[in-house]
Formats: structure tokens, C-alpha cells, sequence
């Protein structure tokens, strides 16, 4: 394998996005062949030089794992937390590989989140020019007006600027409470929440049911499973990595 920059390095192998990488490299955390490294325009093989990061070698090409879980309600999409609250790797009992979360679900949405250590996938996944589509069932307090409707479909101003059109289906409804399918490709934080809050309602309930060519059907809460070859191609192909 041909040399190539340290930050390129570990955010290929999933340890972290190139700029936390960077920010890593730039605090000395970590060491190749034994030596700090905080120059970002350092090369190196990884398949030749021994590269540690927090004292752990990440030079050793690892199986890449897939994982799809139905996350609960009250679990953080982290890998640890210095609080000692429940994270999504503790669900994930059976595999040996350090893996990590691609983005993030809030800690009070449950549903689907995507796990993996591959590195260029997660970076592909979250890179806004794939307009990945992500699906969540909201349930909101009171009904949807058709004008309140119409701006989901075409755009909310936030804040952090307006929202691109989303697809909006509205599952049933009455005065006390209405369930909508709402589908975007847009990945800002809490942008779901923020939508609705925007035009005025309260999201009681928010679940992400899918993402791309993943569903969590027939996947209990707090359950998960391995993506198969046929999922794993296709996230690819969207992606432009295949």
C-alpha cells in the first residue's frame, strides 16, 4: 500500500472523521514506529509502519463489520460517556472490532442507527453531496394543518438556514395527536425536532426507520443485526465507492 497522510489513515481504518484526526494528531496522541507524530502533513504505510493511537495499534487490518440496530430511547450514540450512561456499544455484545456509530440519533429518538469501522463508507454516508434519504415516523401533538404541511414540503427556515423540501405522508390524525412519515437527506442536528418546532408543533414520539436501502423491519427495540453482502453493495453503489 502506497503512503499515504496519518489523518487519512485513521479515518479510513473508523477510528475518526479526518478532522477529529487531525485534532488528535495535533495533541500528540499519536505514535508511529514508537515516535509522536503531530506534523498532518506526515505519510506513512500502514501495512509497513506500526501507527498507535492512545496506545492502541490500529496498523492491523481489521474485518470490516457492519451493524444495523433499532436504538432505544435514553442510549447515546457514543462510543463511551464520562458519566457512565448507557451508549449503543454497550447493546453490541458479539463483536470483537471497535466500531462506531455513522452520525447520530438524539438521546430521547429511538431507531435505526448504522454501525461500522469502515471508514470511508461512514465519511461517504454523512457527506451532504449523496443525499442520503433517512425516514423517521414522528408523532406530534394535535393535527397538521395543510398549510403547516406544505412547508415541511417545501422548506423551513431554521436558524442554520432553510431546510431542503422533504416527503411528507400523514398516517392518521385526530385532534389529540397525528403520526406522519416524513423522509429528508439532510443530517443537521436535532433537524427533525427543530422542523416541527418551527412550524409550531410538539414531536411526542420521533423514530428513525431508514436509512438508504435499511429498514429496521421486523428489528426489535435494542435488537441488532449484521448487514448483509446484498446491503453492504448497495450502500457502495450510492456512495459512489463501488
Amino acid at each position: 500500500m502506497a503512503e499515504e497522510r496519518l489523518q487519512k489513515i485513521i479515518s479510513r481504518v473508523g477510528i475518526a472523521s479526518r478532522r477529529v484526526a487531525e485534532k488528535m494528531i495535533s495533541e500528540g496522541r499519536i505514535t508511529v514506529d514508537g515516535k509522536v507524530i503531530t506534523s498532518l502533513a506526515s505519510k506513512f504505510d500502514a501495512t509497513v509502519n506500526k501507527i498507535f493511537v492512545d496506545n492502541k495499534n490500529i496498523s492491523a487490518v481489521e474485518s470490516k463489520v457492519y451493524i444495523l440496530l433499532n436504538k432505544p430511547i435514553s442510549v447515546l450514540s457514543t462510543t463511551k460517556d464520562d458519566r457512565g450512561r448507557l451508549t449503543v456499544i454497550d447493546l453490541i455484545k458479539d463483536v470483537k472490532e471497535r466500531i462506531y456509530p455513522v452520525g447520530r440519533l438524539d438521546f430521547d429518538t429511538e431507531g435505526l442507527l448504522l454501525l461500522t469501522n469502515d471508514g470511508n463508507l461512514t465519511n461517504a454516508l454523512l457527506h451532504p453531496k449523496f443525499q442520503i434519504n433517512k425516514t423517521y415516523l414522528v408523532k406530534i401533538k394535535g393535527n397538521l394543518s395543510k398549510e403547516k404541511l406544505n412547508k415541511l414540503r417545501t422548506g423551513i427556515q431554521l436558524e442554520d438556514g432553510i431546510t431542503a423540501p422533504a416527503k411528507v405522508h400523514v398516517i392518521n390524525e385526530s385532534n389529540a395527536e397525528t403520526k406522519i412519515k416524513i423522509t429528508i437527506h439532510e443530517g443537521r442536528n436535532r433537524q427533525i425536532r427543530r422542523m416541527f418546532s418551527a412550524i409550531g408543533c410538539e414531536v411526542k414520539n420521533l423514530k428513525r426507520i431508514q436509512i438508504a436501502n435499511l429498514s429496521i423491519y421486523n428489528l426489535k427495540t435494542g435488537h441488532y443485526r449484521k448487514l448483509n453482502k446484498v446491503e453492504i453493495e448497495k450502500l457502495y453503489e450510492l456512495t459512489g465507492l463501488k
